[in-house]
């Protein structure tokens, strides 16, 4: 694979000062033309030791308008980074539509560094990769443009420039002890990077091999093809998907009335009241002493409400607050996006809000909109809010996989019990902020959201995520179940020798720290 970066291309200072200045121009021009468009450019560097990359990001930086221009290099874990599933700290990178952001490594970074260590196997690393692929195709499919490129040299080449690096006061500080492991088992390396590079060479993101032996050959390469795929891209539109094979869970909805989970819920069940009081004293008396123990095990609790309008997911959540220390949760009320949150994916503006260890993490509403009202009033398209499943389930997966209590919730009324709520919020002052003219839509729209949400809970309820219906016509019966499951999950969570990922699959990269990236170097 690498044969064709070890042939010793090269170009005069003269062909450079002359490609130069013309390169320059048409990238800023081209630029230019990025900000006027909905396309996020994430470029990943990565390659060999002593190739250059951090001279080849240099120049970018220098060639191309930095006002919209991010670089970000990935050393060691800060301890907001550690404390937070992987992808956390490659998410707070990605760029908003219209810009650039340059990443070193990348999410290639911790897989080739932990296989070339021995940290992981083959099979974790193939693991790791398939979510990679999974990664950028999400991207690409939300409108970015992801390149990528691989800087290489031959290994006398690689010995040389590791030489002079050493000799350079200006490049000592760039000379960690972890470099001469990787020139010591040149080999290996190269057989670790092939490996990735070919699982990962796809259409929607290919990468591009870059001979380093001549520097100005190589940064002229860089940014000749960063300019064609930026302008190509902006030519072109994404390729439209093919219509979806048939599957029994797509019905319209328009269908007629068909039997769904929800329908198979007794929305008759009541709790005394007298229950319902001393039930709520002990559970939130419970609550509180299992979130507290679950600060100290440094385990975060993520929960998500979802439910019909009305439905009582804030006197559920109410009840939970007042039960928890104000200083372990917060509560994330979900709205439209902001121009902010419109100019990344729809699952950016989640993964920001992703606590720390040790906390809890309160959605009402969440990611789950994708699939219910941007489907149902179209603010999606099919495409978009049919991939969201595959999506949605993985962001749930990766938060398990770092030891997440993830409990996600739907709060069911009848139409009748809705309509009530309705009324009684328009009649009494205090509640007449929770009713407006969207909430009357929407019940006209009740057949298309009640076939949403049962495709929802089907695609969805996994085993590491599964949905708890709460049958909720009668508020104490509801708030009680809420409590109850919440409790159950905790300490099923919390008790000793509990495991604390359950089904996961190793991957390269997971919960080891990986030193600075060798990439930084000049």
């Amino acid at each position: 694979m690498f044969e064709a970066t070890k042939v010793g291309r090269a170009v005069s200072k003269q062909e450079f000062k002359e490609q130069r200045d013309e390169l320059r121009t048409q990238l800023l021009e081209v630029q230019r033309q990025l900000r006027e468009t909905q396309i996020p450019v994430i470029v990943i560097v990565a390659g060999v030791e002593a190739a250059g990359k951090g001279e080849v990001v240099n120049r970018l930086n220098e060639w191309l308008d930095t006002r919209g221009l991010q670089t970000f290099a990935y050393w060691d874990l800060s301890d907001e980074e550690r404390e937070r599933p992987r992808y956390w700290r490659f998410w707070r990178s990605l760029p908003p539509r219209g810009e650039i952001a340059v990443l070193f490594g990348g999410w290639y970074l911790a897989p080739i560094e932990h296989r070339f260590q021995g940290l992981c196997n083959d099979a974790a690393l193939d693991a790791e990769l398939s979510r990679i692929e999974d990664f950028e195709r999400m991207l690409t499919q939300d409108g970015a443009l992801i390149v990528k490129f691989w800087f290489h040299l031959s290994e006398k080449d690689q010995k040389r420039r590791l030489k002079d690096l050493s000799r350079d006061d200006r490049s000592r500080w760039k000379m960690l002890p972890e470099k001469s492991k990787f020139s010591e088992q040149y080999q290996l390396f190269e057989h670790v990077a092939e490996r990735l590079i070919r699982q990962t060479d796809r259409g929607i993101a290919p990468w591009y091999l870059v001979e380093a032996t001549d520097s100005r050959y190589r940064d002229l390469t860089v940014g000749k093809t960063l300019l064609q795929a930026i302008r190509t891209r902006i030519r072109q539109p994404l390729p439209t998907e093919p219509p979806p094979t048939a599957d029994p869970l797509d019905l319209p909805d328009s269908a007629p009335a068909q039997i769904t989970l929800l329908d198979q819920l007794d929305l008759t069940q009541k709790l005394e009241r007298d229950l319902y009081k001393s039930e709520l004293k002990r559970l939130q008396n419970e609550i509180n002493e299992l979130t507290w123990k679950a600060y100290k095990k440094k385990r975060t609790t993520v929960l998500v409400f979802e439910g019909m309008d009305a439905g009582g997911k804030g006197g559920a959540i109410r009840r939970i607050t007042s039960a928890v220390d104000a200083r372990l949760y917060r509560a994330i009320p979900v709205a439209a996006p902001t121009d902010e949150e419109k100019a990344h994916h729809y699952l950016w503006r989640f993964w920001r809000h992703i606590p720390r260890e040790g906390s809890m993490i309160i959605y009402d509403r969440s990611w789950y909109g994708r699939v219910l009202v941007e489907r149902v009033e179209e603010f999606a398209t099919e495409s978009e809010w049919r991939r969201a499943y595959s999506e949605i389930n993985d962001f749930e997966e990766q938060l398990v996989e770092h030891g997440a209590i993830l409990l996600k919730f739907w709060l069911q009324v009848s139409d009748d019990e809705q309509l009530a709520r309705f009324r009684d919020r328009e009649n009494t002052p205090y509640k007449q902020y929770k009713i407006t003219d969207e909430d009357w839509r929407n019940r006209d729209k009740a057949p298309q959201y009640k076939a949403a949400v049962n495709e929802m809970v089907a695609r969805t309820s996994t085993e590491y995520a599964p949905w708890t219906l709460v049958e909720g016509d009668d508020k104490p019966f509801a708030r009680i179940k809420v409590l109850s499951t919440l409790c159950d999950r905790l300490h099923d969570a919390l008790k000793e020798n509990a495991p604390k990922v359950a089904g996961s699959v190793t991957r390269c990269g997971d919960q080891v720290e990986i030193t600075a990236e060798a990439g930084a170097d000049s």
